[in-house]
C-alpha cells in the first residue's frame, strides 16, 4: 500500500484524506468559495499531524469531477502543483464514485445510481457496480435534464439512488417507492480515502500534465481572473 494524499472540492464540501500503510485519516470541511484558500493549508496540516512531508507521499489523488467548475479547477491546479513539486504521479478520482462508495457503506448495496444536483434543473448522473474490491462504472457520468434522468430510471430500474439531487428535486424525480434513497453522505472524505486506495491498487496513475478535470457542462473560455486563479493555485502548491 502506498502513501496517498487525496482531496475533492467538486461540491460545496471539501474532503481531504491521507492513506498510508497501517493508518488512514479523513476530514470533511466547508468547500465552495472557501476551498481555494483553505485546501493547501489543510493538506499540509494533515501531513504534519501524521509526521509526514510531501516528499513521503507516493501519489496525489484528486476529485476530477464532474462537479462545480471552480471547485474542479481548484482541485486540478493544486494536484498538478503538488505533483510537479514532489515529482509524483496523480490519481484522478471520479467524484460521483465517491457518492456510490459512501452509499455502499450505508446500505451494503452492490449497485448504485448516483444523482447529484448540477443546478439549472440538471443532474450529474452515473451508475456504479461494486466488483468485490473496486468500483466499475456501468454508466459513465453524464449531465442530464430531469426528464432525461427520469426516462433513464424507467428504462433501467435500480435499487439504490444516492446524491444531492434527491433533496434538490424531490418529487420531480420519478423514483419508484421500492427504491432506497441515500440523499446525504455519511463521510465523503472517508469514501475518498477508500476509492483512492482502490485506484492505487489497480495501478491507476497519470503524469501531472494529464491530470485534467471532467467538465460535463460546456464553458467556452476562462476569464482573466480565472486564469490568474489557476496560476496562483499552482504557484502556491509549488511554494
Amino acid at each position: 500500500m502506498g502513501t496517498l494524499l487525496a482531496f475533492d472540492t467538486s461540491t460545496d464540501a471539501m474532503a481531504i484524506a491521507l492513506v498510508a500503510p497501517g493508518r488512514q485519516a479523513a476530514h470533511d470541511g466547508a468547500g465552495g468559495a472557501q476551498a481555494s484558500a483553505a485546501l493547501i493549508p489543510e493538506l499540509m496540516a494533515l501531513l504534519a499531524a501524521h509526521g509526514l512531508a510531501l516528499a513521503d507521499v507516493d501519489a496525489i489523488a484528486f476529485g476530477c469531477g464532474p462537479g462545480a467548475f471552480t471547485g474542479l479547477r481548484t482541485a486540478c491546479s493544486v494536484a498538478q502543483g503538488l505533483a510537479y513539486g514532489a515529482a509524483r504521479p496523480v490519481i484522478p478520482v471520479d467524484s460521483l464514485m465517491l457518492v456510490a462508495d459512501d452509499a455502499r457503506v450505508q446500505t451494503d448495496a452492490a449497485e448504485v445510481c448516483v444523482a447529484m444536483d448540477a443546478r439549472m434543473d440538471e443532474i450529474y448522473a452515473g451508475r456504479y457496480r461494486w466488483a468485490g474490491d473496486h468500483w466499475a462504472a456501468t454508466t459513465a457520468p453524464a449531465l442530464l435534464r430531469i426528464d432525461a434522468f427520469n426516462a433513464l430510471l424507467q428504462a433501467q430500474p435500480v435499487g439504490v439512488i444516492a446524491g444531492s439531487a434527491l433533496d434538490a428535486f424531490g418529487d420531480r424525480l420519478a423514483i419508484a417507492p421500492s427504491v432506497r434513497r441515500v440523499p446525504q453522505a455519511r463521510s465523503r472524505a472517508e469514501a475518498l480515502a477508500r476509492v483512492a486506495a482502490q485506484l492505487w491498487s489497480q495501478g491507476v496513475r497519470v503524469d501531472a500534465a494529464h491530470a485534467l478535470p471532467v467538465y460535463l457542462r460546456d464553458k467556452v473560455a476562462q476569464t482573466t481572473a480565472e486564469r490568474e486563479h489557476d496560476k496562483a493555485m499552482k504557484a502556491k502548491a509549488l511554494a
